[in-house]
């Protein structure tokens, strides 16, 4: 059987299969190596997330994923008396959740490979007139997000990445070392563009590169077909079955 690699998160892992989405992109990488499997779910923050976990990833299971990525905090960092307060959960919650999230995924699997994601950075102009959209005459002056707090988010990520020697990808600070970050990766203030996708697609391979996940060194699945001797094709099969 195919590895299974699982990416975990909230809206913007669930958008990730999209046309042009880093998770497309991960499964083509993977393509007859592993198979990559999208668990995002949009508006959820890690405190709704420890609720998934042994649906998700039960305890137990034979062939458990031999790699997670936990891409949560974009909604744990809402704000508190702006639109999307009920999404906001407190750094040191986020912090503790992220904490709880990878001990079940080690108790799952020790040599699960877990790499932690922080949230991007925020371009609170487009958040605003995200919010304009959606809620009209309702709109609170103030953006519901700010790039400060997801910072402060992205940093505790980070820190709990090194606590428990797990790699991490700095999303946050990555995308704002490029000039214009905010209309070339974020296509609402805080959804990634097709270029924002490719960043997380680039920084996730890198991490799994570096680990031992590469997609160029793991075998197919089944013979490819320049190994199969067309006037006798069992033979390939047997060997790669034996």
């Amino acid at each position: 059987m195919r590895p299974q690699i699982v990416l975990f998160g909230d809206s913007i892992t669930e958008q990730s299969f999209g046309p042009g989405g880093w998770g497309t992109a991960l499964a083509n990488t993977y393509s007859r190596k592993a198979d990559v499997l999208v668990r995002g779910y949009g508006g959820y923050n890690t405190r709704l997330a420890l609720f998934l976990l042994h649906h998700i990833f039960p305890l137990g299971c034979v062939t458990p994923p031999v790699a997670t990525t936990v891409f949560f905090g974009a909604n744990d960092a809402a704000l508190l008396g702006r639109n999307n307060e009920r999404q906001h959960v407190p750094i040191e919650e986020y912090k503790e959740n992220i904490r709880r999230i990878v001990k079940h995924l080690k108790e799952c699997s020790p040599t699960m490979l877990v790499v932690l994601i922080t949230p991007p950075p925020v371009d609170e102009e487009r958040r605003k007139e995200y919010a304009r959209s959606v809620y009209g005459k309702k709109t609170m002056e103030l953006p519901e997000r700010t790039n400060e707090m997801a910072g402060v988010y992205a940093m505790q990520c980070v820190e709990l990445a090194k606590e428990l020697g797990l790699p991490s990808i700095n999303l946050w600070s990555k995308m704002q070392e490029t000039e214009g970050w905010q209309k070339k990766f974020l296509s609402d203030g805080l959804h990634l563009t097709g270029k924002g996708n490719a960043v997380v697609h680039q920084e996730v391979v890198k991490v799994f590169n570096d680990a031992w996940l590469c997609a160029s060194e793991m075998p197919y699945d089944f013979p490819h077909h320049s190994a199969i001797d067309w006037r006798d094709p069992g033979k390939a099969f047997q060997q790669q079955c034996s």
